[in-house]
């Protein structure tokens, strides 16, 4: 296991390079993101451990980052001041460019890997914004009437667009369909009526457990399965959702954090892995046990018991405050991933020595 210290920042998010296996960024606040500058950390991983290749102050905290898929030595932050802004680890004078639609603070980035020249963001201003590295302006602004935690577009489909809220609802928008862009998209109840149960355990019909709806932090698309997307917050839960059905509630559960998920990640090399960062200062990795999931025609669903429990695989505790962050290296050996918390570490770290 190999750690590099945020000295005075604490880590808020971390993401491999696409284009190199020896690279990460960390984006970073002072005081926990409360107040206070930001901090953004180009690091290289060497014969030596970890080391800074650059790094920038910013004058708010960072909340969430995102390397350009268009450009290798470049990295979009999201600001507690509403602004996102683009960083060159090449260039000493920053940022490189800057925007400031956002009223609240930007809470995600994401880079479209399809559609290369488009990104978007969210924020606590309960709106996603679509925008494009060539114009000062967004291209496109989608209200969610709630504070949006995390968008993304679908590694499948460069039009598709999804987000989670605090209104506990998965919100899927389609740039080529007229509704969702005037504020109409398709909704997830991650706690609807079905998603509310999680079973108790493998195997048992009779124990569940009613979960009243609450904040989603947090979700991501499988890379394998095109209409399976995850989600987690603040109920401490899993779900994974196939787009296909919305109304049909989870494919699979999987409970076991003691406090809310606050990241989770789709495995680049497993299509049933997934890995998730916790304030109970763990990170776990899961199985969402797809291979018990049954094949109606085209239609992936539950069987007669509801959604399929999904198992632990293992957890790494060595952290020693909220775990915030967490990312899969995409070369190499399928097990390497990166881990960042409010304890001022960055851990990089191979999953497969925590399985059980």
């Amino acid at each position: 296991m190999l750690h590099f210290r945020t000295e005075g920042f604490n880590g808020s998010a971390v993401k491999y390079s696409p284009f190199f296996d020896n690279r990460l960024a960390v984006a970073a606040s002072a005081n926990f993101g409360l107040v206070g500058n930001g901090r953004l950390y180009f690091l290289e991983l060497t014969p030596n451990g970890i080391v800074p290749l650059k790094w920038y102050t910013t004058q708010d905290s960072l909340y969430d980052l995102a390397w350009s898929e268009i450009h290798e030595n470049q990295v979009l932050t999201a600001s507690g001041d509403g602004s996102i802004k683009l960083f060159d680890c090449t260039i000493n004078e920053f940022p490189v460019q800057a925007w400031k639609e956002h009223s609240r603070e930007v809470l995600s980035v994401h880079w479209n890997l399809v559609a290369k020249d488009r990104f978007c963001s969210s924020s606590w201003d309960g709106t996603v914004k679509i925008w494009s590295a060539q114009r000062k302006q967004s291209l496109l602004t989608l209200p969610t009437y709630s504070c949006t935690y995390s968008a993304a577009f679908s590694p499948h489909n460069p039009d598709i667009l999804s987000c989670v809220t605090s209104d506990s609802h998965v919100r899927l928008f389609d740039l080529r369909a007229p509704d969702s862009a005037s504020g109409h998209p398709a909704m997830i109840p991650i706690h609807g009526s079905t998603s509310a149960f999680v079973p108790g355990t493998l195997g048992s019909s009779a124990k569940q457990t009613i979960v009243p709806p609450s904040e989603c932090l947090t979700h991501d698309w499988n890379k394998y399965r095109p209409s399976i997307l995850a989600t987690a917050g603040v109920d401490r839960t899993v779900r994974t959702f196939d787009i296909r059905a919305p109304q049909q509630g989870p494919l699979s559960v999987m409970p076991g954090h003691d406090y809310a998920i606050r990241k989770l990640a789709w495995s680049p090399h497993r299509s049933d892995l997934l890995l998730t960062a916790s304030y109970d200062m763990t990170c776990r990795v899961w199985s969402d046990r797809s291979d018990m999931l049954v094949k109606d025609g085209d239609l992936m669903r539950t069987g007669p018991i509801g959604p399929t429990m999904g198992s632990e695989l293992g957890r790494m505790g060595h952290h020693t405050e909220f775990v915030m962050g967490v990312d899969w290296c995409l070369f190499g050996s399928e097990g390497w991933c990166a881990s960042v918390g409010w304890d001022e570490s960055l851990l990089v770290w191979d999953v497969r020595a925590f399985v059980k």
